[in-house]
């Protein structure tokens, strides 16, 4: 660190600090006087801020020193030592830092992912105010031609996960250094819209009357709930009110571990129907000693691969049912609330949502065809006026 010190011969002050690994001391016209000091302080502060981000010019806070002729920023430049921002793989790790603290486990897993397996690799080299709009461009197609461990290609959806990253840090060093963010007017990849293919009332009936018996009650409440699979698999006992008939998402399974929701609205009550009462009270006699509610036969919390891989992809195929995701059964509950007639808000916020927007916008097509009611109820309001 930096200080400001008094020459005995003179009592002049001087700046005294390292930069580039040298030891620089650069003298003033100013007395030792407290004044003065608190004065050429805050400039010593400044001139160690930017040496910390990269950006500090010798030549700039001392012209006429020597030291100038090859520390300034166009001797450095003309011998390639000069980088008015910090390379991005730098950056990155001050930036993860300070973000961190802000995100969930599976979040910090994920982004650094992104960052050691395609980011840094790719552009952790370059300066972080140098990176051009191209590059980042190019950047994106290449991501393209990745193959995962199934040999497929990388989906849309995922390289906009692991530009996400990217974006995020630009913008920021963009702030910090003072240019234009060169991901402006980026925008993501189209993503073509996630299938919804719900269960019919009778397939969700069948699935529940032939799926091994230690699942029965856990996918009663997961076709009935609209429960996400972390939601489920962290469930526990202290959050399922019988007195209430209700049951309490405070919390998730994520790799592992229980952690909180992911947001405000995942924090809910889902109201018990009849048939989830009766599931959870017969999972009670087997797991109520336990602090989760499903678990391993050997008490042990579920792994969703395990089940979906185990349980859920052979009883599909066993009942001659299309391959669907474990996710299907949550847009089941959707549909046949609507279905049902229930509020859209009472479903809104049984599922977590905290407008109705998103219902309407993916499941509501799916009501005529289980209704029966495709305009036939203001067919029947005109014919009553008519007549």
């Amino acid at each position: 660190m930096g200080k400001i010190v008094a020459r005995q011969e003179t009592g002049k002050l001087y700046f005294d600090f390292r930069y580039l690994g040298k030891r620089c001391r650069e003298q003033t016209s100013l007395d030792n006087t407290a004044a003065n000091r608190k004065k050429l302080e805050r400039i010593l502060e400044k001139i160690e801020a930017e040496i910390t981000l990269g950006s500090f010019d010798y030549g700039r806070y001392f012209p006429d020193s020597p030291r100038a002729k090859t520390l300034s920023k166009r001797a450095l430049t003309t011998l390639g030592g000069y980088q008015a921002t910090p390379l991005l793989r730098g950056f990155a790790e001050t930036w993860f830092a300070e973000k961190e603290i802000e995100w969930r486990e599976s979040q910090i897993i994920t982004v650094q992912g992104c960052l050691d397996r395609h980011i840094l690799p790719a552009l952790g080299h370059k300066e972080v105010g140098s990176i051009t709009r191209a590059e980042i461009l190019e950047f994106r197609a290449s991501l393209a031609k990745v193959n995962t461990r199934s040999g497929k290609k990388l989906s849309a959806s995922r390289i906009n996960h692991i530009m996400t990253p990217l974006r995020m840090m630009l913008n920021e060093a963009a702030d910090r250094y003072e240019f234009s963010s060169p991901y402006r007017g980026i925008k993501s990849l189209n993503v073509p819209r996630t299938d919804v293919e719900p269960f019919s009332l009778y397939e969700v009936q069948r699935i529940i009357s032939n799926v091994r018996d230690d699942f029965r009650q856990y996918y009663t409440v997961r076709f009935f709930t609209g429960m996400r699979t972390g939601e489920i698999d962290g469930l526990t006992w202290e959050h399922v009110d019988f007195s209430r008939r209700q049951i309490l998402v405070h919390q998730a399974m994520v790799n592992g571990k229980v952690v909180p929701t992911k947001n405000d609205g995942s924090f809910r009550a889902i109201d018990m129907s009849q048939p989830v009462f009766d599931a959870l009270k017969a999972q009670f006699e087997v797991t109520g000693k336990t602090g989760l509610v499903f678990t391993t036969r050997k008490g042990t919390a579920l792994s969703h691969h395990n089940v979906t891989k185990r349980v859920w992809y052979p009883l599909l195929e066993e009942l001659g049912m299309n391959k669907r995701r474990p996710y299907q059964t949550r847009h089941t509950a959707a549909t046949l609330w609507l279905a049902a007639g229930e509020s859209p808000e009472w479903i809104a916020r049984q599922m977590g949502h905290t407008t109705t927007e998103m219902l309407f916008r993916v499941y509501s097509r799916f009501v005529p065809n289980l209704t029966r009611q495709d305009g036939s109820a203001f067919e029947r309001m005109l014919n009553q006026k008519r007549a």
